[in-house]
Formats: structure tokens, sequence, C-alpha cells
């Protein structure tokens, strides 16, 4: 099982080439950054959508964008993957997105990994003109045109929300066919057809909807005529358990992030060397 870290990388905590080279020296496979473009400070929407939720913690609206900070965490480190944990698609613009993408994984010889979600924050995603309700299928549109942009030599698409005429875009992706694309979140069966159709992973957080969600994407798959044993599975907020992750991995989970503190540098740095201890255990 491949063993990775997410934060949200912010001006309050350790700076990401920093953190990146930290993540490579003591051996973690992946480092993972969030994004959400801005908060509007309404908070109309609870947090992740929950009615009776905590308050927001101000990380969500301090972090970096993440192909950023990713790329030049890229330029300090040769095998460490780069992963967007997640990229809230649905909200951007495909075009630019699939270039920025691309550009990471030429840029790093291939270390790219596309984690994409719906997003949860109803204002957030109407600052961007985009409908709550929309999201969904606004995700996929998007997801099926970046493919086409980075596998295409004239790349088009024709939907509902995304129109490309046929199109020159390059840098091509260093990883072929493509950077996997990972589906973050709960698999009901929406979610579910999503990940049969496009996506190369599927990585809830935690594990607590693991076993329905996968039978969710099996039904899906066999739909679609796809084989499920072609979508890897991972799971974000993994516990530095021994047994809990060998339980895991028993149930075909081959990537297990660990969340690291939103704390100044030296809090992060300690979590950091109690999760190697454990790791080298």
């Amino acid at each position: 099982m491949q063993l990775g870290l997410m934060i949200f990388p912010t001006d309050l905590t350790m700076d990401p080439i920093t953190l990146g080279r930290e993540a490579e020296e003591r051996g973690f496979e992946s480092i993972w950054f969030p994004e959400h473009s801005h908060i509007p400070v309404s908070r109309t929407t609870p947090w992740g959508g929950r009615e009776g939720a905590p308050p927001l913690p101000e990380e969500y609206w301090r972090t970096h964008e993440q192909f950023t900070a990713l790329a030049a965490i890229s330029s300090v480190t040769t095998t460490l993957k780069l992963a967007t944990g997640i990229t809230l698609l649905g909200q951007r613009d495909p075009i630019w997105t699939a270039k920025q993408a691309a550009t990471v994984d030429y840029l790093s010889e291939g270390r790219l990994l596309f984690g994409v979600g719906y997003g949860w924050n109803k204002e957030e995603l109407a600052s961007h003109g985009v409908k709550y309700t929309e999201r969904r299928a606004r995700l996929r549109e998007c997801a099926l045109t970046i493919k086409e942009l980075w596998t295409k030599e004239e790349a088009s698409f024709s939907g509902d929300f995304v129109q490309l005429e046929p199109s020159w875009a390059w840098p091509k992706p260093k990883t072929q066919p493509h950077p996997p694309i990972i589906m973050g979140g709960t698999a009901g069966p929406k979610t579910a057809a999503d990940i049969a159709e496009f996506c190369d992973g599927w990585m809830p957080i935690g594990a607590r909807t693991l076993d329905s969600g996968w039978d969710n994407i099996k039904a899906a798959c066999e739909a679609v005529d796809r084989d499920p044993d072609t979508i890897e599975l991972g799971i974000f907020g993994a516990k530095a358990n021994t047994d809990e992750l060998e339980a895991l991995e028993a149930k075909g989970v081959k990537r297990a992030i660990f969340g690291l503190p939103q704390g100044p540098p030296a809090e992060v740095e300690a979590e950091l060397n109690r999760l190697t201890e454990f790791m080298n255990g």
C-alpha cells in the first residue's frame, strides 16, 4: 500500500516546497492539496453542506492555488507524486485546467495524480456562474473535455455546458495515456456512474462508505461493460494504525492518505516525525 500526505497549503503552516522535500525524503509516495478559489463571507452553506456542522476553518480561504504549489514542489523533488485532492472541476474552465494540469505533469516527468470532485459550497459555485444542481453534469463535461485535450492532436467537445471547436493544445502530459483521474467523495449511484465512465480511481474520506460505494461502482461498471478492477481504490483520512491499514489493504485499497495538522511548521514537523516513525516501524 502506498502512503501519502494531505494538507491545505497556506501562509500559516509549513510552506509547500519545504513540505514536498520532507515528504519525499521521508519516503511518502504522494502529497495532496485541496482547493477553494475563495469562500464568500455570507457562509450560507454549512461546512460540507451538513446542517449543524462546526464553523469553517480558515485554511479553506487561505489555501494556495494547487497547481502552482505542486509545480513549485516538482522543481525540488524527483519521485514524489503530485496530487490534487481535490480539484473542484465543475467550477473551473476545463481548457485552462487541462493546460495547467498537463504542464505540471510534463515538468514533473509524469508525476501528477488528478483528483476531482463536485464541490459543496453553493455560494462559491455561484461566484463561478455554476448552479449547485448542475455541478455534476458540468464536472462530467469538463473531465471529458480535458481527456480530449490531453490525448488528441485536434481536440473537440460539444456538450450542454462545454463547447470546444477542433483545437490544438500543448503540452500533452508525460503520463500515458494521461494522468489518472481520481474521483473523491462518497460514491452513490450517480457518482459511481461518472467513475465508471471517465475515472481511473476512487478515494472516499474514511472507510465508512467504502463497501457500499464499491458495490455501486461495480454495478455502474457492469452497466457500461467495464472491468471494475481497472479502477484503483484509495482513501483519504487514513489513520496510522497497522490493523486498520491491513484491513483496508485486504479490501483492495492501494493508497492511504494521512491528514497533516493545519498548525505552524513545528506542529507539522512533529506529525511528520510521528508518521515517519510509524511508516518505518
